[in-house]
């Protein structure tokens, strides 16, 4: 079996799974279309280079991700460095010729991600976003369904992202409460999952074209503790919004709602989204991510209700074909999630190279620039009063 070799940029909390996802992918899988293999780590301290080093088992580590780049024996370049570093690191390994797996989003903004997103185009290599929430087979069974007409006409959709790890005032401050250094708070970190999930759930549902996306916004953003400790002795001012809550219209006719929030008290990751449409509903909650509820209004009514109701789909870790541990009846897990969408990149990889059509489930630069327009036109109705506001396509 081929190795292809893998350079990964960063290495704090993403980039050790994504180098946990690398080493799993043998194990989940059978066949393999190719196998990775990490070369390469650039790293922001001689540290947690060391560390990667130990516990991953690269081959080497070094200060500069142009190291990555210049090696001959690394064809990936796997992104999880703060997002500022994003647009670089993107466009310098695509012109490098090294395939490109990012971390969410995907730049600062719209402008860094239409260029990525073109060069990425009109390149040869495979460039693809890791929105690893598409890959929870729930997700995959309600894309399955929206894609056969289950829900009908769409009529509206609900998508929440919430988190509480900032509750507490005196978390410290970091590159993610800097709009500089991340691009958004909520509404990029937490809302770039739930956009990109009404977005690969509703395209086929409208029976529009194009009538999953979103044509405009009207959205409240909200930072609530304005000051952080910086490890200094001094408090620091948080310029991105602890939350984020927009209505929205889909080019399609349907609307909808979004809320993303670090600030949501007794949860833990709950990502849910609802769609309604005139024929039936599905519904997602990732806390209980072994399940995918659906109604199907078309059921007949009857005296004390027939058949008629919610019905749970039980799909567990029932990944598909070749997803080989076996263990299909347990419960799935969200590193699962990781390493099946690691999976999908390197299969398209060597989708491209036999010249075969590649994966509909996979998340592209194209995906994550849309993801970055409404971002950026959720922010911009934010500062505008809630005005509704139109969203690029």
């Amino acid at each position: 079996m081929r190795k292809i070799g893998v350079g990964i940029a960063g290495y704090g909390f993403i980039g050790r799974v994504h180098a946990h996802a690398h080493r799993s992918i043998p194990l989940f899988y059978r066949p393999l279309p190719l196998q990775t293999e990490l070369v390469g780590v650039s790293t922001a301290s001689q540290a947690s280079g060391l560390s990667a080093v130990q516990e991953a088992g690269f081959q080497f580590h070094t200060r500069s991700y142009q190291d990555l780049l210049q090696h001959p024996g690394i064809d990936i370049i796997d992104i999880c460095t703060p997002n500022d570093t994003h647009f670089r690191i993107c466009r310098d390994a695509i012109l490098a010729g090294k395939h490109v797996y990012c971390d969410k989003p995907l730049a600062l903004d719209a402008a860094e991600a239409a260029e990525l997103a073109a060069l990425a185009r009109s390149s040869n290599v495979v460039c693809q976003m890791t929105f690893n929430c598409r890959f929870v087979p729930a997700i995959m069974r309600a894309r399955q369904l929206t894609e056969s007409g289950f829900l009908g006409q769409l009529t509206g959709f609900r998508a929440q992202y919430l988190h509480a790890g900032y509750i507490d005032a005196e978390r410290k401050h970091t590159w993610r409460l800097s709009m500089a250094r991340s691009g958004g708070g909520a509404i990029a970190d937490l809302g770039s999952h739930a956009i990109d999930l009404v977005r690969f759930l509703t395209g086929s549902a409208t029976g529009v074209e194009r009538g999953g996306e979103w044509a405009a916004v009207s959205a409240t953003l909200q930072t609530l503790i304005g000051e952080r400790p910086n490890g200094y002795g001094q408090l620091t001012p948080v310029d991105v919004d602890d939350i984020a809550i927009a209505q929205v219209k889909l080019e399609g006719g349907a609307v909808g709602t979004l809320e993303a929030s670090r600030l949501a008290t007794g949860v833990q990751d709950q990502l849910v989204v609802q769609l309604h449409g005139l024929n039936g509903s599905i519904s997602f909650d990732l806390m209980d991510p072994n399940w995918l509820e659906v109604y199907d209004a078309r059921e007949p009514e009857a005296a004390l209700g027939g058949d008629r109701g919610i019905k749970r789909i039980e799909t567990v870790a029932r990944f598909p074909q070749p997803y080989a541990l076996g263990a299909v009846k347990n419960t799935v897990g969200w590193l699962q999630f990781h390493i099946q969408c690691l999976y999908d990149f390197v299969n398209s990889i060597n989708s491209k190279e036999q010249g075969g059509p590649g994966s509909p489930y996979s998340p592209t630069f194209t995906d994550g620039l849309a993801v970055q327009r409404v971002i950026g036109a959720v922010q911009k109705s934010a500062a505008n009063g809630s005005a509704w506001t139109p969203v690029e396509n």
